[in-house]
């Protein structure tokens, strides 16, 4: 009897493979190491903090002493610019006199002083706030709670300490956005 078509080639192709070795496969070490779990960016505590810091100021900003230069500007203001403001190029075209008032004052006051800017389209303003030098162990109490409430104020581009004339480290220049 003739073998059946199959049987010859299952015959042809161990008679082919005889000798051969099975190889072992190992896997990459890349992909033995299981992916790491996917975690969000912001934890709700870490939401509250945000929230706190944005109310309350940040417990981390620098101390400014009262020979520091303050300097800020948001991305996108070019350094020509806060070059002018730092060299009191641009004209003042209101200002804000701190001194003597207590944080809480002073605070409402450097509110409703910009507030009262924007509306007039105030592009540059002067904020003087005093160098802190009778504060005592406190260092510049009124120059922190400003270097702060700038910071925070989105209308705010840039602000920089005046120039000697004008109040040298004991004022600041801001840059405030132009109106729509």
């Amino acid at each position: 009897m003739k073998p059946k078509p199959d049987e010859d080639e299952a015959a042809l192709f161990r008679e082919a493979i005889r000798g051969v070795k099975p190889l072992t496969h190992t896997p990459p070490a890349s992909a033995a190491a299981p992916k790491p779990r996917a975690r969000a960016r912001f934890t709700r505590a870490d939401r509250e903090a945000v929230l706190q810091e944005i109310l309350h100021g940040s417990p981390v900003e620098p101390a400014l002493d009262a020979a520091d230069p303050s300097l800020f500007a948001r991305p996108g203001v070019t350094a020509s610019t806060l070059r002018k403001l730092r060299r009191g190029q641009f004209r003042a075209q209101a200002e804000l006199d701190l001194h003597g008032l207590t944080q809480a004052q002073a605070r409402l006051q450097l509110r409703e002083f910009l507030a009262a800017a924007l509306a007039g389209n105030a592009r540059c303003v002067r904020i003087v706030h005093g160098k802190g030098l009778r504060s005592g162990s406190k260092g510049p109490v009124l120059r922190q709670l400003v270097n702060g409430v700038l910071r925070r104020s989105a209308p705010v581009l840039a602000f920089a300490s005046a120039r000697q004339v004008d109040g040298g480290t004991g004022a600041v220049y801001v840059l405030l956005e132009s109106g729509p």
